[in-house]
């Protein structure tokens, strides 16, 4: 089964407030250092893989370059990223390549050096089309930034473009947020993630929402059943517009879907590089499903050669997994396909939940396929809490 490469690139011209991920402004000084560990653990995956007990696969068909904003690395640094791991690995001829991209960040330099390293599909961080939203929020970039951007990729041959999206900005209402989506249908974009914003106190933002505090325009956040309604208004909005819903967060026209996400959500093997950017591999031996592991999120800690952290997904997790990731796609999970892999004993435990999930109206059956309804979207992670297994089960 052919692998995916994830590689993490965690510095950004400007840490926005709803950020929760391990990225952050840095010196320029540490770039190198950075690129220099990212370089040596690609060299020495075949190792690390073997050290972790995982099988690795030399063929790698998506490749993905997130953070972060990559396109902050000056051209020599991100090609000689992608020099090596075409070194160590065999990217297939048509592999997915993608980079994400903070509007702005796209130089005609920047540009040329995506093209020569074989980019051929590029993810912007839009968030929001109107521009008192996304400066409330710390993006650098305006509405004609953006419109600019997907002109210039387009011109350079890059057609397969996804634009991001987050309900729930400050000083966003249903009139701004309907914009948003207008314009984002008009870019002809064939492939749109919408996210909900997340109120945790790993940002920010969600701190000092927690707190009921007024920094960082937490006084402007919509309420949470705004935020669920603009987020179903997408999803019809979208629909309407020919970019169909295949995941909780994302919609694509026909042949758009991103295959290096649907490795998450099938449970496919993967290879992370950078700071904590995680890997699942299928385990080398017979006692376990797969095996999990990931650098520190810590930068200074990942420079200077922390070790990773590894996990081991036991059979009764992998079913749990194929249960909680499967269902974020709209297409479901397959029943019948879970019990010839996990055992009928196994799956036959979650039959009471998956029943009382469509009796609650949050999950649809139909023939082997079960499937999350609209209303069981919007209540995602309180569904997946039920496929979490008390007794293991037999292979």
């Amino acid at each position: 089964m052919p692998l995916g490469v994830y590689i993490s690139v965690p510095f950004c011209r400007t840490k926005c407030s709803y950020c929760n991920f391990a990225s952050n402004v840095f010196s320029r000084a540490v770039f190198d250092r950075y690129g220099d560990r990212v370089c040596a653990d690609i060299e020495n995956a075949t190792n690390v893989a073997e050290e972790m007990g995982g099988r690795m696969e030399r063929v790698v068909d998506s490749l993905y370059l997130g953070g972060g904003t990559p396109t902050v690395l000056d051209a020599a640094r991100l090609e000689r990223i992608f020099a090596t791991m075409r070194c160590q690995f065999e990217v297939a001829p048509e592999a997915e390549v993608t980079v994400e991209c903070a509007p702005g960040t796209l130089t005609p330099a920047m540009l040329e050096s995506l093209l020569r390293c074989g980019v051929n599909r590029v993810s912007l961080g839009v968030q929001s089309f109107v521009d008192r939203e996304a400066s409330a929020v710390g993006r650098l970039h305006k509405r004609e930034n953006v419109l600019e951007d997907l002109d210039r990729l387009r011109a350079a041959g890059i057609t397969n473009i996804n634009v991001d999206l987050i309900a729930g900005l400050p000083h966003q209402t249903l009139e701004s947020w309907e914009c948003s989506l207008a314009q984002t249908i008009a870019t002809g974009a064939p492939h749109v993630s919408v996210y909900m914003l997340e109120v945790d106190g790993d940002s920010r933002l969600g701190r000092e929402l927690l707190a009921g505090g007024t920094r960082y325009h937490a006084h402007f956040v919509p309420e949470e059943e705004a935020i669920a309604d603009f987020y179903l208004v997408a999803c019809e909005r979208l629909e309407a517009a020919g970019i169909a819903q295949y995941e909780i967060s994302n919609f694509a026209r026909d042949g758009f879907d991103s295959q290096h996400n649907l490795k998450y959500w099938t449970r496919q093997p993967y290879f992370g590089f950078g700071l904590d950017a995680h890997s699942m591999l299928l385990s080398a031996t017979t006692g376990m499903d797969a095996v999990r592991f990931a650098p520190t999120d810590s930068l200074e800690k990942y420079v200077n050669g922390a070790a990773m952290q590894r996990t081991a997904v036991s059979w009764q997790a992998a079913l749990e997994e194929s249960f909680f990731l499967g269902l974020r796609l709209t297409r479901g999970v397959n029943v019948r396909e879970l019990e010839r892999q996990f055992g009928d004993d196994a799956v036959g435990r979650s039959h009471a939940t998956m029943a009382e999930l469509v009796e609650n109206g949050w999950m649809e059956q139909r023939g082997d396929l079960v499937f999350l309804t609209s209303r069981g979207r919007l209540l995602s992670n309180e569904v997946f809490e039920r496929f979490i297994l008390t007794e293991v089960p037999v292979r």
